[in-house]
Parts: structure tokens; C-alpha cells; sequence
């Protein structure tokens, strides 16, 4: 793929990110951070690129005029859907605009069918079976997500989110709290961990990586290349876990100051220990079957 092509996709994730309106301001401000971040990554001519698609400078067809190869078209196409299910279910404007990017860009009707399992695995209700809030579901979990970081499918990188907001739910049963979605999603938000935004910084190191939409030999490179995973997956939910545990089990007391300090302390302690769990990450990265990622988050 060419750069002119990654850029593209970059452009078009970034169209999708805004294309409800209705982005909270921090989520904003984080989905700035990674295009400015991934742009040094790569050396891409990105630094412009967030502010040029807030004001409507880019355009779909521009886009679309960039993506020459089917690959490279159909792997717009299946990130733009993925940014729009990061933070739930598809709303209108977002069905409309991913109905005109599958025109602008010539796909056939398998890509409605993409969309259609993206929307299925954003509908699944965050209640979970087992309740617990051990130390071991925890690092189990972010092994999983680890893991899910390592596949080259567009799919198993937005299944992170749902199974980061059972596992807060979890934790949250265990000590007598009934999590819904939308008080999930706001200490996510509070702690620091944006919906839409990790979606974004997770694939878009996976696309810089040459990892995303490498199937077969792509995740054999990628299991032995932490260019392109940095681990944050692990790290973000090993935290995610540790943090929820200390909020609900001391009564939901801490501040968002104290809150926001707790899980930076805890990723730093999560990436550290990513390189000690990285063999059982990999492990679990070659058993995981990416046809099954919904049944995956179904059954967390």
C-alpha cells in the first residue's frame, strides 16, 4: 500500500470519527493527539489533516480519488465502519455516510455485509455471566485484548472495546453495582480511555504496520514486531480492570482527579509488565479464530 493510500484511510477514519457531530470534546482532543501522534510515526503529511477534515476541507470523493487498489479500498471501508461502531450501534447520519462511502468507492454488496457484523458485535449488551473482580480475570482479559491487537482483522480490533466494557461491568457486579452502558462508557471517559479515539490509535498502529488486512502471514510478522503493536491494549485494560476494582470496591468515592492519576500509575505498571506476558499474548493470538470474534464477545 502506498503512503498516499494509508493517508487516505487515515482521512476517511478520521471523516467517520465526526461524521454524527455529536463527539464530546475530550474525545476530540484525544482523536487530535493520535492523528498528530501517528502522523510522526510514519512520517505521513498528517499534521494539518485532523483541522482539514474539521473544516470540511476534505472531501469523500478526494478520498476516494486517493485509494487505487481494491485492497486498499475495501480496508477504508471496513476502518470507516469500525470507527463509527467504536461507541455503540450505527445512528442515522453514520449509516448514510458509510451507505456513500461503499458508492464513492465501488464496493459490493459483501461490504454491507462487513458493516452488518460490525453492528452486531456494537449491539451486544455489556451484562456478563460470571461476576468477579479477581486479580487473574483481570490479566486474563488483557491477554485476550492483547492478543486481539496482534490479529490482522479489522474486526477483533473493535471487539477490545466491548469485552474492556464487560469486564468493567463485572467488576462492578461483583460489588453489588448494576453497570449500564452508558455509566460504563463515562468512567471509561473519565479515566481517560475514549471510545472512538483507542479504536483509532489501535488500528491505526496495526495500518502503519503493514499489519491490518495481512491475513496468514501478516500475523506471524506481527507476533514478532512490537513496531506495530505497542501493547497498549493489554496495558489499557490490565488498567481499566485494576482501577474499576479500586472505584467499586471502595464505593465509587474516588474523584476524577484521583481517578484519571490511578490508571496513568496503572498502564505504566500494565506496559511494563507486557513484555513479561507477551509469550502467553502471543499464544493466545494463534489460537484465536478471527471468524468467531462476535461468538468472542458474546461470551465474555
Amino acid at each position: 500500500m502506498t503512503p498516499s493510500e494509508t493517508q487516505a484511510i487515515v482521512t476517511l477514519s478520521l471523516l467517520a470519527a465526526f461524521v454524527d457531530g455529536e463527539k464530546h470534546e475530550r474525545e476530540r482532543a484525544e482523536i487530535k493527539r493520535i492523528a498528530e501522534g501517528l502522523s510522526q510515526a510514519d512520517g505521513l503529511n498528517l499534521p494539518t489533516l485532523y483541522q482539514d477534515v474539521l473544516m470540511k476541507r476534505v472531501s469523500l470523493a478526494s478520498v476516494a480519488g486517493e485509494l487505487k487498489s481494491t485492497e486498499s479500498r475495501q480496508l477504508a471501508y471496513e476502518m470507516a465502519v469500525c470507527v463509527c461502531d467504536a461507541d455503540g450501534t450505527q445512528s442515522d447520519s453514520e449509516r448514510m455516510f458509510l451507505a456513500d462511502v461503499r458508492t464513492s468507492l465501488g464496493l459490493d454488496a459483501s461490504a454491507a455485509v462487513f458493516s452488518q457484523r460490525a453492528e452486531e458485535i456494537a449491539a451486544v449488551p455489556v451484562a456478563a455471566t460470571a461476576a468477579t473482580a479477581a486479580a487473574e480475570s483481570i490479566l486474563n482479559a488483557a491477554i485476550l485484548n492483547g492478543a486481539l491487537e496482534l490479529l490482522p482483522e479489522t474486526l477483533s480490533t473493535m471487539a477490545i472495546i466491548p469485552l474492556q466494557m464487560k469486564l468493567v461491568y463485572r467488576i462492578g457486579q461483583a460489588y453489588g453495582y448494576q453497570l449500564d452502558s452508558g455509566h460504563i462508557k463515562d468512567f471509561l471517559a473519565t479515566v481517560g480511555v475514549g471510545l472512538t479515539s483507542q479504536y483509532l490509535e489501535q488500528a491505526g498502529r496495526k495500518l502503519l504496520g503493514g499489519l491490518l488486512g495481512k491475513v496468514g502471514g501478516g500475523l506471524l510478522r506481527g507476533l514478532g514486531n512490537q513496531a506495530v503493536s505497542s501493547g497498549m491494549s493489554f496495558a489499557s485494560t490490565y488498567a481499566l480492570g485494576h482501577v474499576a476494582k479500586r472505584y467499586y470496591a471502595g464505593g465509587r468515592t474516588l474523584s476524577t482527579q484521583m481517578l484519571k492519576d490511578a490508571f496513568s500509575g496503572v498502564v505504566k505498571e500494565g506496559q511494563s509488565l507486557q513484555t513479561q506476558y507477551l509469550p502467553a499474548i502471543q499464544e493466545k493470538a494463534r489460537t484465536l479464530d478471527a471468524g468467531k470474534v462476535l461468538s468472542l464477545v458474546r461470551g465474555a
